[in-house]
């Protein structure tokens, strides 16, 4: 309101046409009106934030959809057929009976490094553990990765002991490309999928602890 005093003034001379944003032109011999102008330049302030707004919560909204995995708990999961790190043939399906973490991850992604930790101290308590109501518990890994040496070297210093170890190689680590990653719909890493006995998917992303305290009332 401090420059309403001399904005007055010139409007004996001038009216002063400001779109919000741009600088005041004068045009001589006109009047105008400051309250009109002061309340005009609010509205349209306040139009161009909640449009901003708007456009940021459909981007954001557009990117959860596309990231958010393409399976449901309670469904099962793709065909998975592969040759694992030591050579031999792998089956998803010849899991069925045993409680299966199928971790897509990558060597280049930290959010995955930092998981594996967790990952490690789950099949430390549970890889040789006795269900009530399956025959073991296994952890999958599938790499998705563009350089095999960083994959293999991942999986040696993070400790990943377990031998379900899968490379699926990609031309694009932003598009995920890779035959697997494609199949199953990966669109971000680490994407896990907690599998029970059935087949049958009991929770994605599920948090290790979450996973651990699920398993402890299985044993």
């Amino acid at each position: 309101m401090a420059t309403l005093l001399p904005l007055k003034a010139l409007c004996k001379q001038f009216i002063i046409v400001r779109p919000v944003g741009q600088a005041a032109v004068p045009i001589p011999g006109q009047t105008c009106s400051i309250v009109n102008y002061t309340l005009m330049s609010s509205e349209g302030k306040n139009k161009k934030y909640w449009w901003i707004m708007g456009v940021l919560v459909l981007v954001l909204l557009g990117r959860y959809l596309y990231m958010k995995p393409v399976q449901k708990e309670g469904e099962k999961l793709p065909p998975l057929e592969a040759i694992r790190l030591d050579g031999q043939p792998f089956s998803l399906e010849k899991m069925r009976g045993r409680y299966v973490v199928l971790d897509f991850w990558g060597s280049w992604c930290g959010p995955c490094r930092r998981a594996n930790p967790e990952l490690v101290a789950l099949y430390q308590q549970f890889g040789q553990a006795s269900f009530s109501d399956a025959a073991g518990f296994s952890i999958v890994s599938v790499g998705i990765e563009e350089d095999k040496d960083r994959w293999l070297n991942a999986i040696n210093r993070d400790g990943l002991v377990w031998p379900d170890h899968i490379l699926d190689l990609s031309s694009s680590l932003r598009f995920f490309n890779s035959p697997i990653a494609a199949a199953f719909g990966i669109r971000q890493v680490p994407t896990t999928y907690f599998i029970g006995p059935s087949g049958d998917i009991i929770a994605i992303n599920l948090p290790p602890d979450q996973i651990r305290r699920y398993l402890e009332t299985k044993m």
